[in-house]
């Protein structure tokens, strides 16, 4: 039984029984899916968030630093896309562990390649995808997923888009860090839950708003949809599918039984692993978080990068496969 069984049950309590709407209508579908995200996310950030900032206060930021950002070209940005595979959070709960990384000195281009393969990439999303179709596209998934992060970040590095990020990120940086190392046990949980509060009011408007449009789009578009309209003979399926994909907000896991009624209903493989990647790689709800921390060129530039990498994947993947 899933952790999140009991949500889904209160989601359709108060979708059938209170609100009073019929099953398998596409209103119900698109209200249900609201209530259970909705409680789902904020749990789930505020879980990770709290864990991440006990984690933070143990980790001397200059110890971080020289990890990520690596003695050698582009060693930081493998290792960061590499620990975003073992990190199978969504990209909403990633924002935290981005800010944790540039407030301990590291990079931003290896913040982004962490940023990219933390929700695009997980474990569970490899499991199912190996019983569905096989270890060949099980591998290609988890290849695809790792070069796009790797390439992303040095590609956003390279960019140098500091100015694009707002002030308040890295102020108080290093003071912080070293304060952090001399706290007790009590501090630490008070300082963690203080600052998951904090975090939870000044992004939780925009979670609403992403979650509501992937709401609508989730019960209001069918899958028949993407399959009509993305099918093999169409030069422009892969691009599409993207475009379809970013506002649908779904961890890869939740998005992989869609992927293989695609695949059933005629859609080639590349289309559907790149509709699959902008859902996880490149979602709304994640946009509205970030716009709090970073300039909306940054975000622009982020998001296009990782759309081209995608895309160019899912052409090369339909060509071979």
């Amino acid at each position: 039984m899933s952790i999140f069984y009991p949500i889904q049950l209160f989601a359709d309590w108060l979708t059938y029984s209170v609100f009073s709407l019929k099953p398998n209508t596409l209103l119900a579908g698109a209200i249900n899916f609201f209530v259970f995200d909705t409680i789902k996310i904020f749990i789930l950030l505020a879980v990770i968030i709290f864990a991440v900032s006990i984690i933070r206060s143990y980790l001397p930021p200059e110890k971080i630093r020289k990890i990520l950002s690596g003695k050698k070209k582009f060693t930081g940005n493998l290792i960061a896309a590499a620990l975003g595979i073992f990190t199978p959070f969504c990209s909403c709960s990633a924002i935290p562990l981005f800010l944790g990384f540039v407030q301990a000195g590291v990079p931003l281009g290896t913040t982004f390649s962490f940023l990219v393969a933390s929700p695009m990439i997980n474990e569970v999303a490899l499991i199912l995808l190996l019983g569905l179709f096989g270890w060949k596209i099980a591998l290609i998934y988890i290849f695809s997923g790792l070069l796009i992060a790797i390439l992303s970040g040095i590609v956003i590095g390279k960019l140098k888009p500091e100015s694009l990020v707002e002030p308040f990120v890295f102020k108080n940086t290093i003071n912080v860090n070293i304060a952090l190392l001399q706290m007790s046990r009590r501090e630490r949980l008070t300082y963690a839950k203080d600052y998951t509060v904090d975090i939870l009011k000044k992004v939780w408007p925009y979670i609403l708003i992403g979650i509501g449009v992937g709401a609508f789009i989730h019960g209001y578009v069918p899958a028949d949809f993407l399959a009509k309209y993305a099918g093999r003979d169409k030069w422009y399926a892969v691009p599409l599918a993207v475009l379809i994909g970013i506002p649908l907000y779904s961890n890869a896991a939740g998005v992989i039984p869609l992927v293989s009624a695609l695949t059933e209903k005629g859609v080639s493989m590349g289309t559907t692993l790149a509709f699959m990647m902008s859902v996880t790689a490149l979602s709304l709800p994640e946009f509205m978080i970030l716009k709090k921390v970073m300039k909306l060129k940054l975000i622009l530039i982020f998001a296009g990068i990782v759309a081209i990498g995608i895309i160019l994947t899912g052409l090369l993947f339909n060509l071979i496969l």
